[in-house]
């Protein structure tokens, strides 16, 4: 019975999703911004444990500001979930002059730069703003890229999404055991965007500072940047609220720090990527995935016969 109510639940979310795509793509373009915003401010409404961990995180990272700039921040933050669930739905069947009509670039130059090594790209990115209309927008106007992934629990539902990732010439690269296959299309001077803001298990992370707290970093992206030598340039794609539309921002390439120890370089290196991402998101706090517990994973302690670890 209970594998019967999991394929009957998995189908039901896979029908949801799509159609919500499919409703999302065919509305014109400002009434669907609008109604995806409406339709995260509901999710969030419904999803009361996204409320407490955002207000743990926010707490954590922004001690000094009051409950209704909280709120807001909240709000602003189900609205751009809905902004990601458009893209999804729009920006693979756009055209390169659709991206350009309703997307604006800057800093392309960074990203070219870092191209023109032939190392290839490490594009360091975050869930700040709108990061699968980033990688699409960037695959459509500027080139295909590989983006590393966590596969959706729900394997109907990862393929549909999978479909609409990989347009424009993109492709996904599933993240466990990804290493060999980025450090391939590195080799190629090709470019891989990676999302690295998320917590991680402690048998996978290195423990930097992150907004004054000690946070997981997957050492993956250090140790690629390491090894391949490639140029790392951050990567996001904001909301411009005044403008109403998205801006894609290349910033220049962070120059890697090598002392001769590669632990000691890991850990520095993801320091200081971290303290990229930190930046930028204190610049749009309203834009980042607060609901994400990014600081869950901490490193064990000892105390007496007691040992705390949590992943």
């Amino acid at each position: 019975m209970s594998r019967i109510f999991k394929f009957f639940v998995r189908h039901v979310e896979h029908a949801l999703a799509r159609g919500l795509l499919e409703f999302l793509r065919v509305l014109p373009h400002s009434l669907a911004w609008r109604v995806a915003e409406r339709l995260g401010l509901a999710a969030g409404t419904l999803m009361s444990r996204w409320k407490a961990v955002a207000e743990s995180n926010l707490c954590r990272a922004f001690p000094e500001l009051n409950s209704r700039t909280r709120h807001q921040i909240r709000q602003d933050v189900y609205r751009n979930l809905g902004r990601v669930a458009v893209a999804l739905a729009k920006v693979p069947y756009w055209t390169d002059h659709d991206v350009r009509k309703h997307v604006d670039f800057v800093g392309l130059e960074n990203f070219r730069d870092g191209e023109a090594k032939g190392r290839g790209v490490l594009l360091l990115t975050a869930h700040l703003g709108n990061w699968e209309l980033g990688a699409l927008a960037h695959g459509a106007v500027v080139g295909p890229l590989h983006v590393m992934v966590r596969p959706i629990e729900n394997g109907l539902v990862d393929r549909l999404v999978t479909r609409r990732r990989e347009a424009h010439g993109n492709r996904v690269i599933k993240k466990r055991g990804a290493a060999r296959e980025v450090l391939r299309v590195l080799e190629r001077s090709g470019t891989v965007g990676i999302l690295a803001d998320q917590n991680t298990l402690a048998s996978e992370a290195v423990f930097v500072n992150f907004f004054g707290s000690s946070a997981a970093t997957n050492k993956g992206f250090a140790q690629l940047a390491l090894r391949s030598n490639a140029a790392v340039v951050p990567a996001f794609a904001r909301w411009d609220y005044s403008a109403k539309r998205h801006v894609v921002e290349y910033g220049p390439a962070i120059e890697l720090i090598r002392t001769g120890s590669s632990a000691e370089d890991v850990v520095s290196n993801s320091q200081r990527f971290q303290k990229t991402l930190e930046d930028r998101i204190r610049m749009y706090p309203d834009q980042w995935l607060w609901i994400h517990q990014r600081w869950r994973t901490q490193p064990e302690r000892r105390s007496g016969d007691e040992r705390i670890s949590q992943g």
